[in-house]
């Protein structure tokens, strides 16, 4: 059933008590928009050309930096019309599209951080099967299965948002499109979205999340039996970035989906927003590579080829 309303355009209000502050706030946005896809797809380029690189860990860390990339460039653009521009207008069909993709990276993260956990789990707590285990078969499924998962979160929430009946108001105060702000825009019965929700949130974050709880349980458990710090420090090190980003993601979507709905505490739901959609995108790539070693001796291997390659082509030209 195709979208039958009164509603065809949405303007998303954004942070319109910030005016005084548009033009720095823009500006910082757009260097963060930037540093978040140059260093995701640096991650990428750096596992696909590295043969140092090519091991489950790093399979997993580079489809996390594709999903960061569809998050931010599904939501920065829009937020920086909103700063720009006091606001922005957006279709309903795009405010939907928006949402839906949104809601399929998430879903993808979510999942994507849970396979990690294990992987780090058999890594630590179970050495000797970890190569039987984390074969590339095994991962290449893994991450078939998790990008069909979140295909079909996106398409159930898009056949389900589609099928409404909107009659406003025409105003959304968010700086994107999120499930709760398009609800209420609409004049339908809502109920068996509303039962949707609860069903997907369990088996695309509470699963995932327990099993990272599970994971990170019997990981402290061996840590705490090895007998020398040395060992202790060097097995907490390899999934030290990987909890940290656990911490950020789940620690922002709990408490911004915990939150009411009125009155100042959207003001603040919106800012912890951009934790999760502008900030984990961007401190993803950070986390894993300067606290990797693997991924600073690769990138410096790159660079100077890079730079002898240049000066070489410099030289003949001479």
């Amino acid at each position: 059933m195709a979208i039958r309303n009164n509603v065809t355009l949405v303007n998303l209000l954004g942070f319109s008590d910030l005016q005084n502050f548009k033009i720095p706030l823009f500006s910082l946005l757009v260097l963060i928009y930037c540093a978040t896809i140059s260093g995701n797809f640096l991650i990428i380029a750096l596992f696909l050309l590295s043969k140092t690189l090519q091991s489950p860990m790093y399979f997993f860390i580079a489809q996390l930096s594709l999903c960061d990339i569809l998050l931010t460039t599904d939501i920065v653009p829009t937020l920086l019309l909103t700063v720009l521009y006091g606001g922005s207008s957006v279709t309903l069909i795009s405010c939907i599209f928006q949402f839906s993709f949104f809601v399929m990276s998430e879903s993808s993260e979510c999942l994507l951080l849970s396979v990690m956990s294990y992987d780090r789990y058999l890594a630590i707590c179970n050495p000797l099967r970890y190569n039987a285990i984390m074969s590339h078969m095994f991962c290449v499924l893994s991450v078939v299965i998790i990008w069909l998962v979140g295909l079909t979160v996106m398409l159930l929430y898009m056949i389900s948002i589609y099928d409404l009946y909107f009659c406003g108001p025409h105003v959304i105060d968010h700086f994107y499109c999120d499930l709760e702000p398009i609800l209420e825009l609409s004049c339908s019965d809502i109920s068996i979205i509303h039962i949707q929700i609860p069903i997907i949130g369990v088996l695309n974050v509470f699963c995932p999340f327990l099993l990272i709880g599970m994971s990170y349980m019997y990981i402290a458990t061996t840590i705490l039996k090895i007998p020398s710090n040395t060992g202790r420090h060097k097995a907490f090190s390899t999934c030290s970035s990987h909890l940290i980003v656990v911490s950020m993601l789940y620690g922002t979507l709990i408490i911004v989906y915990m939150f009411p709905t009125n009155g100042e505490t959207r003001t603040m739901g919106k800012v912890l927003s951009l934790f999760y959609t502008v900030l984990t995108p961007l401190l993803n790539p950070i986390i894993y590579t300067l606290r990797n070693k693997d991924f600073k001796k690769t990138f410096h291997k790159r660079k100077h080829r890079i730079i002898e390659s240049y000066n070489v082509r410099v030289g003949h030209r001479v």
